[in-house]
């Protein structure tokens, strides 16, 4: 069936123009002025803006992780996306210590297969490097996982710096990319023992006071100089402060090509959240790495609007307040993680569209145009145009309302956005040239397929 989204403004990363859109199965065929064409359904969005379907590229669906697992599994997290926008999960496979690529692979696909409601691809940590791990990345990247991640911290997960490099190189002469966590886990530890000694074990500021700006930046400058000894472009994910910028620009100017990734905590929050006195309020904020100052958030945004940072991601990793609870007495047992999946694209059109920190088209190349190149989806997926999948966000700026959990779909039944008024709402979205949510009612069953992906064009 073909259809026509009449009367918008279609969003790219150059431009915002009036357009109507012709879909025809699941692609895009024509962008332009249309008349009627004979058999289709027209749809008026008089007034709406067009965004190509929003890419999520850092989730963690279905993890096990301290202990317990994560709130939202992929039928729960997708279904949530899918009502925010976003039209394209990548998620992060993860081997322990001593398992196979393959195996990881495969537990992956078990725990997403028939189960999504948007489109989806996995990301596959390195947490191990041997030969057979090297000899696994062929067989990962023809199965269309072109991009890795590695870990400076948590020792179940990180590497040492020789074995960083060695991946690294393996991973440039494959045309791979990769992506880092960046923090100092060596002084993290110490300055963990050392609050514990003053009798602050139980206190959730320890949390940020533990594991201070400088520390990630620390970490962004060393890995850069090891990606600079292998040759490889890299990404830092979750990029939270300005030392950390100053040290991706270093490195820019060195001559070295290195992609940075934030999220919408650390543009529309601060560290203020950790001194809310009570407990359960305070805990829910706890990530890694944590929430910065409002400085530190206008910096981002500043990065963002001149194309310093490329990507905004949600890092989603749900957990409940009942699981948060875990780390009542010890703020190193706090599950590390927000929900955030589903209201990223209003957060960001809010605080920054409206607010005059980021422009439409910053919006389209930060939320969907980068991370379709950078991951390898470009142009499938990333753009409004002849050939792309009909992958839609209608975003009606008029549509104002109050985020709150009660009204969210997450298991973990909060949101660190409670209580904040949106500037507009996603109206429709169109996935593959389905209607797939029709005023925040996400329509149908679980249609999303797994994506084999290409290797980066950003």
């Amino acid at each position: 069936m073909k259809t026509i989204l009449r009367g918008g403004y279609v969003v790219s990363g150059r431009s915002c123009r009036r357009a109507d859109v012709l879909i025809d199965g699941e692609q895009i065929t024509q962008v332009g002025h249309l008349d009627e064409t004979a058999g289709a359904r027209v749809i008026d969005v008089k007034d709406c803006y067009l965004f190509p379907g929003f890419i999520d590229a850092h989730t963690h669906f279905a993890l096990d992780v301290c202990n317990t697992t994560t709130a939202d599994d992929f039928a729960s997290g997708t279904y949530s996306a899918l009502r925010g926008g976003t039209t394209t999960v990548i998620d992060f496979a993860c081997p322990d210590k001593g398992e196979t690529l393959r195996h990881a692979l495969a537990l992956w696909h078990g725990k997403a297969d028939g189960k999504c409601y948007c489109d989806y691809g996995f990301h596959m940590t390195i947490d191990d490097w041997n030969e057979q791990i090297e000899r696994e990345l062929d067989e990962m990247i023809d199965e269309g996982i072109t991009s890795f991640k590695m870990y400076l911290t948590y020792p179940a997960m990180m590497l040492p710096d020789g074995d960083i490099y060695r991946a690294l190189t393996a991973l440039r002469k494959r045309g791979g990319i990769c992506g880092f966590h960046c923090e100092n886990a060596g002084v993290i530890d110490a300055r963990i023992e050392e609050l514990k000694a003053g009798g602050h074990g139980a206190d959730v500021y320890a949390h940020p006071l533990s594991r201070p700006d400088y520390l990630e930046a620390e970490a962004v400058a060393r890995l850069l100089r090891i990606a600079q000894a292998a040759d490889c472009p890299v990404i830092i994910v979750h990029t939270t402060n300005r030392a950390a910028l100053r040290e991706i620009e270093a490195a820019r100017k060195r001559g070295q090509t290195v992609y940075s990734e934030t999220c919408p905590q650390y543009l529309l929050l601060d560290d203020s959240v950790y001194y809310a006195g009570d407990y359960s309020m305070a805990a829910r904020y706890v990530c890694a790495p944590p929430i910065r100052s409002k400085a530190d958030a206008e910096a981002l945004w500043r990065a963002l609007r001149h194309d310093r940072v490329q990507t905004i991601s949600t890092d989603h990793c749900a957990f409940t307040l009942a699981q948060k609870e875990m780390g009542r007495e010890d703020f190193t047992k706090i599950p590390g993680g927000l929900p955030g999946v589903e209201t990223r694209g209003e957060l960001i059109y809010t605080a920054g569209v409206a607010q005059k920190r980021l422009g439409l088209r910053g919006m389209c190349r930060a939320l969907s145009e980068n991370p379709a190149k950078l991951y390898g989806l470009y142009p499938r997926k990333g753009i409004i145009a002849p050939g792309s999948d009909a992958d839609i966000v209608v975003y009606d700026p008029h549509a104002s309302h109050i985020l709150r959990a009660q009204d969210l779909s997450s298991k973990a039944g909060y949101t660190p956005y409670e209580g904040f008024r949106t500037e507009g709402a996603v109206s429709q979205v169109f996935l593959r040239g389905t209607l797939a949510v029709n005023g925040g009612t996400v329509i149908g069953a679980p249609n999303g397929i797994y994506l084999k992906r290409n290797l980066c064009s950003l």
